[in-house]
């Protein structure tokens, strides 16, 4: 038996393993060791800690028992956690196909000019959402075999921004498109007027859009932020409102679009 400890996001693969010695009697292991990650503290409330725990076998595949994901955001990282959990099923082949991607941003408000600065920094493993990888070409040539055509791996995503007040936009933005990529980086500054007594007031949408030439783009993805957003969006947006001046980049995970009524 074996572990596997991984933050997420993370801009790199980066995890490290803890294998259990073949003598330690079942079904009971006791062990006592420390992992270190380093995290800045900017990342921290949008990072999820999994710890995975695998059945080693030599002479085949090795088998996912279970998993454990702890939201950083969740828990006080000042104090020591000791606690038990439950392992929960492992993430089927489906889930990890309708993972949508990550997007890291920073948000920065300035009360005295009212003025909300939002920096689209990238985003990872975004979903590919042309089945055929055409996303952006704009003709079919006579002889396609002589012609690059970007594979199905690949997609044209842009960050679309909407600032909303009570169900309508009142204004929106986005960035430039960046070609055959699920892993764009961008680091594109926007800046919105709201005055200090509408903040509360107001909501932002992040939407990650796989650009189409031909057809009609598609979006991917989108987190919600204001102060009726929940989770991490919710963290990010108080944070940004009690450090007043001061960007706070967080990363977080795409949610699914509404459906269309």
């Amino acid at each position: 038996m074996y572990f596997i400890l991984r933050p997420l996001p993370q801009k790199k693969k980066t995890q490290q393993k803890l294998i259990l010695p073949s003598f330690f009697p079942p079904p009971l292991f006791f062990f006592f060791f420390f992992f270190f990650f380093l995290v800045p503290y900017a990342e921290v409330a949008g990072k999820t800690l999994v710890m995975m725990v695998y059945d080693f076998d030599r002479f085949s595949k090795h088998d996912q028992i279970g998993q454990i994901k702890v939201p950083l955001s969740s828990i006080d990282l000042c104090n020591v956690l000791e606690e038990w959990r439950d392992l929960s099923p492992p993430e089927t082949d489906s889930e990890k196909e309708n993972r949508l991607g990550d997007i890291c941003f920073s948000l920065r408000y300035v009360p005295t000019s009212g003025r909300l600065n939002v920096n689209i920094l990238e985003a990872k493993n975004l979903k590919k959402m042309d089945v055929g990888g055409l996303s952006g070409v704009n003709f079919l040539p006579l002889y396609p075999s002589l012609f690059f055509f970007p594979t199905a791996s690949h997609a044209d995503p842009y960050v679309k921004l909407s600032l909303m007040v009570g169900g309508k936009r009142i204004k929106k933005k986005k960035t430039t498109i960046k070609k055959y990529t699920l892993n764009p980086y961008y680091n594109e500054s926007f800046a919105f007027d709201v005055p200090f007594d509408q903040i509360q007031k107001v909501h932002l949408i992040v939407t990650v859009v796989d650009y189409d030439r031909i057809g009609t783009s598609e979006p991917i993805g989108r987190v919600v932020l204001g102060c009726n957003a929940t989770g991490a969006a919710l963290r990010h947006w108080s944070d940004m409102l009690s450090n007043p001046r001061r960007p706070i980049a967080q990363w977080h995970t795409l949610q699914e679009m509404p459906e269309k009524s």
